[in-house]
């Protein structure tokens, strides 16, 4: 049976067949349950597993086989945050303008803000510090990849750093939720003119 070789709990998920497959079916309740706890994680007090097994009309028995606890099933919301995050840096990159691509992606960036904060107050500590050494590296690579298009085209400053970029945005989720939705895309904002090229 294959499951996530840098999965922090070290659980691996029952549903997963030879190769790391999952079969069609199966493949749809996953990431229903996934949409659904993504939801669910932002309610207040405990994510509670046959909440999101209901909210998306599946037995517990099935919830249970693709994650097998709750610890499990909040790795997997982050992990999944975390990649949808990377990949749209390439994606904004095909369809926009440098500079362009950059605060779109901010806006992205406030959005997994959310999800980080409330998965990090719901996991253990040695989970959430694992799932952010684990994170770093990608997200870095995110950033980089915007920052090098738009010093290539004159948009972005040739000072810019990704790290100083992390340091900035990761303060996000620290943020409370009325904050992220009152100053996230304004700091965003600031931190895109800091950015830009200067006459």
């Amino acid at each position: 049976m294959s499951g996530y070789p840098d999965h922090p709990s070290g659980h691996v998920s029952a549903s997963a067949e030879s190769g790391g497959t999952l079969r069609a079916d199966a493949q749809r309740n996953r990431e229903r349950i996934l949409r659904a706890a993504r939801d669910l994680v932002r309610e207040p007090g405990e994510l509670k597993l046959n909440a999101v097994a209901k909210a998306c009309g599946i037995g517990q028995g099935t919830l249970y086989r693709h994650f097998p606890t709750r610890e499990d099933l909040l790795v997997e919301v982050y992990r999944r945050e975390v990649e949808d995050l990377v990949t749209a840096a390439s994606r904004l990159l095909e369809a926009h303008r440098p500079l362009d691509a950059l605060a779109a992606w901010f806006d992205r960036v406030a959005a997994y803000a959310r999800v980080k904060r409330d998965v990090f107050a719901a996991v253990e500590a040695a989970t959430w510090r694992d799932l952010a050494a684990h994170s770093l590296g990608p997200i870095g690579e995110a950033v980089e990849l915007l920052l090098a298009a738009g010093r290539s085209d004159g948009s972005i400053r040739p000072d810019a750093e990704a790290r100083d970029v992390i340091v900035l945005i990761s303060w996000l989720s620290r943020l409370e939720e009325a904050e992220i939705d009152a100053r996230g895309q304004r700091l965003l904002s600031i931190l895109v003119d800091g950015l830009r090229t200067r006459a």
